[in-house]
């Protein structure tokens, strides 16, 4: 069944938590994709994780053939729809075009997202399950990389069954993106799209006590590990069990299910940390009515590990920020809420880090109280030390320990994609590059069941528009 509408229709969704980009209009899009150069040696496609040919899926747009460039999209990228809003295509395929250096660049993420979003709207399937192989493989998380391994794996004819903890498919897309940028609607017609190849999805499943381990390798062939990473860990700081003090991971999450949290209204937010999930959380935080966020991190603006456009976006936003300033405990009132911040300012001190980034230190005498009636947590999430433990691969500190080029770890029945492979929190685990690395899983594994010959037992679709290549019109 496909997706005929989008958050921005649905009345339950307050209005500022809904799409905030509108999408290109059919004479926008036939404008845009028009000024591409279409260039032979392409940038673009360099710059793309996924290695999307850009060009080829901007003339479908520009030539009519809407579908034929959400297949090109789509083939390339399992969650080119997701993508397509929350890439930062500034850095990648947009800050690549040519036409930088002459007037703008192409608005790629937008015409990528003009077609998906025609391919959802039309409920259109792109794509059919390769012949049966008779081979089995189980995926453990659903979201980038687990969907993209999965759908993969069922084109190669695998019987493919994922295995998601939350209630919900799709991964942070699903539950830790704010709906503003991702809307759910998006990663659920992406899920869609792979449950329609027979991969069976099981929602509220956890590995290790929903399921054993022994189970999971006794029905399957083979396994990915792509559950990504948990929630923020705790600090071990004074004054986390105050009320008032929240996981952005949770705090987005309540927003995208609908539990739109009312104790912020009004309220004074500190959000620890500057990556992309800590603009999430402050930009949500403000959304929520918050009646001033601000964001504290211990280095400068020049050491945040959030994009650039997000740090744009949260000035615009009204986000302020505290740099070189370092939370040392969270005070409470009489009633056990929260009512403080208390930090101490600090200052570069000529040491640079392993991360390459200037080190700090306290500066004397400088603490002071940040009056406040909420703190957001955003200093990274947990890695699943239990699970890799329960697989009994090699891993450190929950990181598994793969072949770069395929994700093969110790175990060769287990391979793994996704988020669960970065865990540092510094910001280069992204959606475009799980997915990258669950589609390359999933190659390693058919070369290793199937055979060189493996690309062979994929089946085209049965659309002309989609299948049909424009690759001599390109040349």
């Amino acid at each position: 069944m496909g997706i005929h509408h989008s958050i921005s229709d649905d009345p339950t969704v307050p209005a500022a938590f809904r799409e905030m980009v509108p999408p290109l209009s059919r004479a926008a899009a036939a404008e845009e994709s028009n000024r591409c150069l279409y260039c032979y040696d392409a940038p673009c496609i360099k710059a793309c994780p996924t290695s999307i040919n850009i060009p080829s899926f901007i003339k479908r747009i520009a030539t009519g053939n809407t579908e034929g460039a959400a297949y090109a999209i789509m083939d390339a990228n399992p969650v080119g729809a997701s993508c397509a809003r929350v890439c930062p295509t500034e850095l990648l395929c947009e800050g690549a075009c040519v036409l930088h250096d002459t007037s703008t660049p192409i608005t790629i993420g937008r015409l990528q997202r003009y077609a998906t979003d025609y391919a959802a709207s039309e409920g259109l399937q792109l794509f059919a399950p390769g012949a049966s192989t008779g081979l089995s493989a189980g995926v453990i998380g659903s979201g980038p990389a687990g969907l993209s391994a999965a759908r993969e794996l069922a084109r190669y004819g695998f019987n493919v069954e994922i295995y998601e903890a939350k209630p919900v498919a799709g991964g942070l897309d699903s539950t830790g993106i704010v709906s503003f940028r991702l809307p759910q609607h998006v990663p659920a017609w992406e899920v869609e799209q792979v449950e329609a190849l027979g991969v069976k999805v099981h929602t509220g499943t956890r590995i290790g006590s929903t399921i054993s381990v022994q189970q999971l390798l006794d029905r399957h062939d083979t396994v990915v590990l792509a559950a990504g990473m948990g929630y923020v860990p705790p600090l071990g700081m004074e004054g986390e069990e105050l009320d008032g003090v929240h996981d952005a991971i949770r705090l987005v999450e309540a927003t995208k299910s609908g539990r739109m949290p009312t104790s912020l209204a009004g309220a004074r937010v500190a959000v620890i940390g500057a990556g992309n999930t800590a603009i999430d959380a402050a930009t949500c935080s403000m959304r929520l009515g918050a009646s001033g966020v601000k964001i504290v991190y211990r280095r400068t603006a020049a050491e945040m590990t959030a994009y650039p456009f997000e740090f744009e976006f949260a000035k615009q936003e009204g986000i302020e920020f505290a740099w070189l300033t370092q939370p040392m405990r969270i005070v409470g009132d009489e009633a056990g809420k929260v009512a403080g911040l208390e930090c101490i300012r600090l200052e570069p001190d000529g040491r640079i880090g392993a991360d390459g980034r200037r080190l700090t230190a306290p500066v004397p005498d400088s603490t002071f109280l940040m009056e406040v009636d909420a703190v957001v947590f955003a200093t990274g999430q947990q890695r699943l030390i239990p699970l890799a433990e329960q697989l009994g691969i090699q891993h450190e500190n929950g990181i598994p320990e793969v072949n770069p080029l395929t994700g093969l770890t110790s175990n060769p029945r287990i391979y793994a994609a996704g988020d669960i492979l970065q865990g540092t929190g510094a910001g280069e685990a992204t959606v475009v590059s799980a997915a990258e690395q669950g589609k390359r899983a999933a190659a390693a594994i058919a070369l290793a069941f199937l055979g060189e010959s493996y690309p062979d037992f994929k089946r085209e679709p049965s659309s002309a528009k989609a299948a049909g290549s424009v690759q001599a019109r390109l040349r």
